[in-house]
Parts: C-alpha cells; structure tokens; sequence
C-alpha cells in the first residue's frame, strides 16, 4: 500500500474506539426501546457504520445512500442515490458517515430525506465534525470537534479514493 500521502496521526485506533463507544452510548440512550432505520452513507461511513452498530442495544434496520463529493467540496451537486429497501414513513431515521468536514453533502441528503419521506424524526452520527461546517439543522451526535479543517484520510476517508483502509485518521500529505 502505497503511504506517500499519510501525514501526521490525528486520531489513532484507540481514539476511535473510545469515539465509537461514545457515540454509541448517546444513541442508545436516545433510542432506548426504540426502532431505528440507520443509512449509511456510503461508501465512508461503512467503517464508522460497522463499529457503531455492534454496539447498539436497540432494534436497527439497515439502508444505504450515496452522494459522490470531493472532501472538503462545499458546493456538492452530485446526485444523491437511494435504493430504497426499507419503508421510512414514521420512522426514526438515522444517517451515519465517517465525519462532517465541510457539512454540505450531508446538508442536501438530509434535505432529501425530509422532503421525500415522512420521517418520525431524523439523526445524524458520526465520529467526528470540523469546526467550518455548514449549519445542518438535524439533531447530531459525534464524539469528537476537530479544532482545524485539515484535509484528513484513512478510517473511511478517501484522498483520490484510496486510503480508506488505514485503520487511524492521519493529516494528508499532498
């Protein structure tokens, strides 16, 4: 595996799994004998997805949406892809990705999600946001407020859709 763009560690796997765990425990004490459809959005969120949900002690389904973007892009417009196989009317919704960096991709699905379905309510989860994200008004849990908008890779985020596999978030090095 080709490493030349990995920088500094910004969050290493113990890091992680302590967000992970953090997250998770907001969520099940919101969800709490509740039912909830989690979409992942994919392809990021699938590693932050996996761990979450292990450790969720409510009742999930499972659904996935796409919205192709360039990390760190404000002005998405790429088309937002929905296969839906779960009936979302009255139901709790909740939309998992990796982080929130610039806000905007997760802005316009939520949009999409509120203006095609009637949804009991609407969450966001993820392991971290940046302090210049967009205002996206839908209730989110994260474990971590990055303190800088520095481009990261790894743990489910891409640099030229590679290193998503790196198990830590590092700085990227161009």
């Amino acid at each position: 595996m080709n490493t030349l763009h990995l920088g500094s560690c910004v969050l290493d796997q113990n890091q992680i799994k302590t967000g992970v765990s953090d997250v998770a425990q907001q969520l099940n004490q919101k969800f709490k004998n509740s039912s909830v459809v989690v979409i992942t959005v994919v392809p990021g969120g699938i590693l932050f997805t996996a761990d979450l949900v292990r450790e969720f002690k409510f009742d999930i389904s499972m659904d996935y949406i796409s919205c192709l973007h360039t990390p760190g892009e404000r002005n998405n417009s790429a088309e937002i892809v929905f296969h839906q196989n779960i009936n979302l009317q009255n139901q709790h919704v909740l939309l998992i990705d990796d982080a929130i960096e610039s806000g905007g991709t997760m802005k316009r699905i939520c949009q999409y999600l509120n203006d095609n379905f009637e949804l009991s309510s609407l969450s966001i989860a993820t392991l971290f946001v940046k302090p210049g994200r967009v205002a996206i008004p839908v209730t989110q849990y994260y474990a971590i407020e990055m303190d800088n908008d520095d481009l990261l890779v790894g743990y489910g985020l891409p640099w030229n859709n590679k290193l998503r596999n790196i198990p830590y978030i590092s700085k990227l090095v161009k």
